[in-house]
């Protein structure tokens, strides 16, 4: 048992799905997962424990922001001995051709956050997913007939951009901006673990539209089965 997950040796699977929204995760275990077992409910941050297709697989809730997100992640790699973590959640694309409600899979994180000085000081580390996790999310994609997008995004810690910093990482390859997976792939190489975020696009910086609340919270279902496609797979 750790302090923020009041699970028991051996309630979480390996194998763990992280959307940011923990009715996200109840939704997720409820529709996705057979028997699903809830173990956590620390904060509010619900976490499951189901089958898919017959392999155990966990869903816990990280809340929003690298910060929030580490403090679950963390504890999941240090304690519960979680080897695979697939993040799902919600991504505002800047790109022209990457719009509302198609899937995002990133194969790298930039990002603005004093988590990586802090680790790293003046060095210049690269957050990466792992290769074979979107190797196999990329070809589960094509045959769920998928038009996923892959590459780079970026995990702000701002959620209000005023000063549109957007604008120049668009300029340098990214997708879109979500506020998480580079604390999640620094920490997946920290601890030797595999580590991989998909999304769903739930609005367009550039074109101004958007999603509702209600779905980004209990629909976006093609990123959810692509997550448990994926994460099923065998190494």
């Amino acid at each position: 048992m750790s302090t923020h997950i009041n699970a028991k040796e051996g309630e979480i699977a390996d194998k763990v799905l992280l959307p940011g929204d923990p009715l996200r995760a109840k939704f997720i275990a409820e529709t996705f997962l057979e028997n699903p077992v809830c173990y956590n409910q620390v904060r509010g941050m619900y976490g499951f424990t189901g089958t898919y297709k017959g392999v155990r697989v966990s869903v816990q809730g990280t809340g929003m922001g690298q910060p929030s997100l580490s403090i679950y992640v963390n504890e999941l790699f240090r304690f519960y001995g979680v080897q695979k973590a697939i993040r799902v959640g919600t991504i505002g694309s800047v790109k022209d051709d990457v719009n509302v409600r198609d899937t995002v899979i990133a194969s790298a994180a930039f990002s603005d956050s004093a988590l990586l000085n802090q680790r790293f000081g003046l060095l210049h580390f690269a957050p990466t997913a792992d290769f074979k996790l979107l190797y196999t999310a990329y070809n589960k994609s094509k045959e769920l007939g998928l038009d996923a997008k892959v590459g780079p995004v970026v995990s702000s810690d701002r959620f209000y951009d005023d000063n549109e910093n957007w604008k120049l990482w668009k300029k340098y390859g990214a997708i879109g901006i979500e506020m998480e997976s580079a604390e999640l792939f620094t920490l997946a190489a920290e601890f030797s673990r595999k580590a991989l975020s998909i999304f769903t696009v739930s609005d367009h910086i550039v074109k101004g539209e958007a999603t509702t609340a209600e779905e980004r919270q209990s629909t976006f279902k093609d990123m959810m089965i692509l997550a448990l496609e994926t994460i099923i797979q065998e190494d």
